[in-house]
């Protein structure tokens, strides 16, 4: 008898903390550890701006999503949204670029742990060589772990964000301690808003960048069909989520400027890949740097494992509906994983490390996303009253943001996201013309 079952539906597996632990987990890694540095080198001081207008897109695309999910809660995210409440192309094109979105941010987060485990170990001569071997290595590790079933996976996440967290409050304690006050003001931009903010298109870059940072709490949405009680879980969920989200960012992001300024904290993403290390090696006590090191390991860790539950269940909702080949749309009865769907990932996840670069892939996330979410706004537009739980204003809040952000890229990587999406849509028509011979 065949231990996989194709057309099978998974299990409701997860409570309310489980799925707040599975958004922080998805969001507390790749962007408090590398981001913030990277957002830093495009406007500088605004950094901490750009983060606070970023968790307010993310909210209007938070309760977006949480809407939508507790009227149609099942696997695949905006892709099933789209598909019910607005038009077949628009499912596809929103989990197209979902995989598109994902899949990159999944390498960065690859990527960045390497980064931060070659710090751990003293950062030796050879290191520069094993970055992308390593970052590989431990997508195929975190890609069998998620085979094996969510509710390991679950357990391990939260150890993991157990972790992040008392990483990031010795990072803040111990970092304001070492603030010095006559350069506070410089450092934070506070002098004048030419200093605080380079540009009005370099802040809705930084800006843009960061939304990517905060939209872990999709993952949330995308595992609807393994949530208890989608209805009241999911919504609550996402919203502790991007609460917690933000005032950690926050916290973490005004620390890191007040004690080195925003040049020498982009400096240090550039060089190192690993930002947060560098800023804690300017302290006093140089256990700090060890544990923020190690912290950012286990963090980004955590990212890739939950990116990848999430990118395995959209490909598994295109499977479903023939937008991928049938043969994806298999459950496993042992491990209630799609683990064809898993391993599938896994493997495009790998070649994007190949790439070995940690700004381009987390910068033609942030475009890719940027659609995705955009999408879903246009979805929750479409939700019938009696579904509705927030005010069409915050929908429409919400397209417009993440529309109006999505140009603010360079160009060559909008460029590169629209020729993605046309690559969907010559996919998706050649499925449809092999179903109908």
């Amino acid at each position: 008898m065949s231990a996989d079952t194709p057309g099978a539906t998974l299990h409701r597996v997860v409570g309310l903390w489980g799925a707040v632990w599975m958004g922080l987990g998805s969001i507390l890694g790749t962007g408090v550890f590398v981001s913030l540095g990277i957002a830093a080198g495009v406007v500088g001081p605004g950094v901490l701006l750009a983060v606070a207008l970023a968790a307010l897109v993310a909210t209007a695309n938070g309760l977006s999503s949480a809407q939508l999910a507790a009227a149609h809660p099942v696997s695949g995210g905006t892709y099933e949204y789209g598909y019910r409440f607005v038009h077949p192309w628009a499912g596809f094109s929103a989990g197209w670029m979902y995989l598109a979105a994902k899949s990159a941010s999944a390498a960065t987060a690859a990527l960045g742990c390497a980064a931060y485990a070659l710090h751990v170990v003293g950062n030796p001569d050879w290191a520069r060589g094993v970055r992308v071997p390593l970052a590989i290595g431990l997508v195929v590790v975190l890609t069998a772990l998620t085979a094996s079933g969510l509710r390991r996976s679950n357990l391990v996440n939260i150890v993991i964000v157990s972790l992040t967290l008392a990483t990031l409050i010795v990072f803040v304690s111990v970092g304001w301690s070492h603030v010095d006050v006559t350069q506070l003001p410089d450092n934070l931009g506070w002098t004048s808003l030419s200093t605080t903010v380079r540009s009005p298109s370099a802040l809705l870059h930084a800006t843009a960048l960061m939304f990517v940072a905060y939209t872990g709490y999709g993952r949330i949405a995308t595992l609807g069909e393994e949530v208890v009680d989608p209805a009241r879980t999911i919504p609550r969920a996402i919203i502790v989520t991007l609460v917690v989200s933000m005032v950690i960012y926050l916290s973490v992001a005004a620390t890191a400027v007040a004690v080195v300024g925003a040049e020498s904290f982009a400096d240090a993403t550039g060089q190192q890949a690993a930002p947060l290390e560098a800023v804690a090696s300017a302290f006093s006590q140089p256990w700090v740097a060890s544990v923020v090191a190690v912290g950012a390991v286990t963090a980004m860790a955590g990212v890739l494992l939950n990116l990848i539950l999430g990118l395995s269940r959209v490909l598994l909702a295109l499977a479903r509906r023939r937008d991928m080949p049938a043969a994806l749309d298999v459950v496993s009865r042992r491990t209630q994983s799609p683990t064809r769907a898993v391993w599938v990932m896994g493997g495009v996840i790998a070649g994007l490390a190949l790439l070995g670069d940690i700004r381009l892939t987390w910068t033609f996330s942030a475009f890719t996303v940027l659609v995705y979410y955009g999408l879903t706004n246009l979805s929750a537009l479409f939700l019938p009253r009696e579904s509705r739980r927030f005010p069409r204003w915050i929908s429409v809040a919400g397209l417009v943001s993440c529309l109006g952000l999505a140009f603010f890229v360079p160009w060559r990587v909008w460029m590169m996201g629209v020729a993605v999406l046309v690559v969907g849509c010559v996919w998706r028509a050649a499925m449809q013309w092999l179903h109908r011979s």
